[in-house]
C-alpha cells in the first residue's frame, strides 16, 4: 500500500466503505473519505483491516492548492460501498 491507494474497510462500523490511504503510521493506516472521516481527523486502522485496490490518485491537486474533502469526495464517487 502506498498514499493516495483506494482501499475498502474489511472490518468496523465502516465496513465495505471506500477511502483513501493518506499517510501510514507504523502498523496503522490513516484514512479519510471525506464524508465521514475528514482530513483533519482520519480514521486509524491497522493495515490487515484494510483490502487494498489497484487504483491510486493523486493527492496534489494540479491547481496547486491545498488537498479537500471536496477533492477526496469526488475521488471516491466511481467507488460504491459493498
Amino acid at each position: 500500500m502506498s498514499p493516495g491507494q483506494i482501499v475498502f474497510s474489511k472490518q468496523g462500523r465502516d465496513k465495505g466503505r471506500a477511502m483513501i490511504v493518506v499517510s501510514f503510521d507504523g502498523e496503522y493506516a490513516n484514512l479519510v473519505d471525506g464524508v465521514v472521516r475528514l482530513l483533519d481527523k482520519p480514521k486509524k486502522k491497522k493495515a490487515k483491516h484494510i483490502q487494498s485496490t489497484k487504483s491510486i490518485v493523486n493527492l496534489i491537486p494540479a491547481c496547486g492548492r491545498a488537498l479537500q474533502d471536496a477533492d477526496i469526495r469526488k475521488y471516491l464517487a466511481g467507488f460504491e460501498q459493498e
